[in-house]
């Protein structure tokens, strides 16, 4: 009798490794009927503090708690087995100190069972992500337009047009590929920075917003499907308009309930026959 062998998940060195290889496939996934949608697709699945809008409608990511990453993790874990899985740290939970951040990171990975974290941040996280990898913490670092710092960078607009900022992305981006992190996000950012900070960087660079000559590339599941229609940025493609379809198929299950044609009497239990 034959087994049927399910592929293991990519491993952070694995993926590291992929640096100028095959393009790296990345979406957002916080459920796991989506998740299990999107597995075998993805060379890896991140859990975004994006649900924070997504999911739950706040206007930001920064009301997103540790518990709430955990148990969206937890879901998108136990419904895939190919991709590999990271969870964002949330805001709050790892700016005070590495410590801080260890103790966040262990939660999240001994309650998820993901591969690793992602966290925001530049030079000023490096400290905090070489301590992590020391301790066995894969990181996957997040520079360019960060949205947890939204409120400092004067809102969501993309980063490094001038000579200033590009020095201070491109110096974020070597500071935490240094300090260990095994793939880099590159998040709204002037394509020719990106171009450059990817051919710098010793690690995947993973765009969103960024340049298509980055070591792979991340969308929001829900804006890449038409899900969520609040606002499309510029980076945004619709490969399908998904959001369009809902709404067709809430109004035609409406009408027929209204109209009493569903349940059909194919959709109904009938008491079972008597014999004789």
């Amino acid at each position: 009798m034959s087994t049927q062998v399910r592929p293991k998940r990519p491993s952070a060195t694995q993926l590291r490794r992929r640096k100028r290889g095959d393009k790296l496939v990345c979406l957002t996934a916080y459920t796991a009927s989506v998740a299990r949608l999107l597995d075998d697709s993805c060379d890896i699945l991140l859990v975004g503090d994006s649900l924070a809008m997504v999911v739950y409608g706040f206007d930001s990511t920064l009301p997103v708690t540790l518990d709430m990453m955990i148990a969206h993790g937890a879901a998108v874990v136990r419904a895939t087995h190919r991709a590999a899985i990271v969870v964002d740290l949330p805001f709050g939970s790892y700016q005070a100190s590495p410590e801080q951040a260890f103790r966040a990171a262990a939660r999240v990975m001994a309650e998820t069972g993901c591969m690793a974290v992602k966290l925001e941040g530049g030079e000023e996280m490096a400290e905090t992500v070489a301590f992590l990898t020391r301790r066995g913490i894969p990181v996957m670092g997040h520079v360019g337009l960060t949205p947890q710092a939204v409120n400092t960078l004067g809102g969501y607009r993309s980063r490094g047009h001038d000579e200033r900022e590009r020095a201070k992305i491109t110096a974020d981006g070597v500071a935490i590929a240094e300090a260990g992190a095994f793939s880099l996000v590159v998040e709204g950012v002037n394509e020719g920075l990106a171009r450059e900070l990817t051919e710098i960087v010793p690690v995947p660079t993973i765009g969103i917003g960024a340049s298509a000559a980055c070591d792979g590339q991340i969308l929001v599941t829900d804006d890449m499907l038409g899900l969520f229609a609040e606002f499309t940025p510029k980076f945004v493609k619709r490969y399908r308009m998904l959001g369009d379809e809902i709404r067709a198929a809430a109004r035609e299950y409406a009408e027929e309930v209204r109209h009493g044609r569903f349940p059909a009497e194919e959709h109904t239990y009938k008491p079972p026959r008597r014999p004789g």
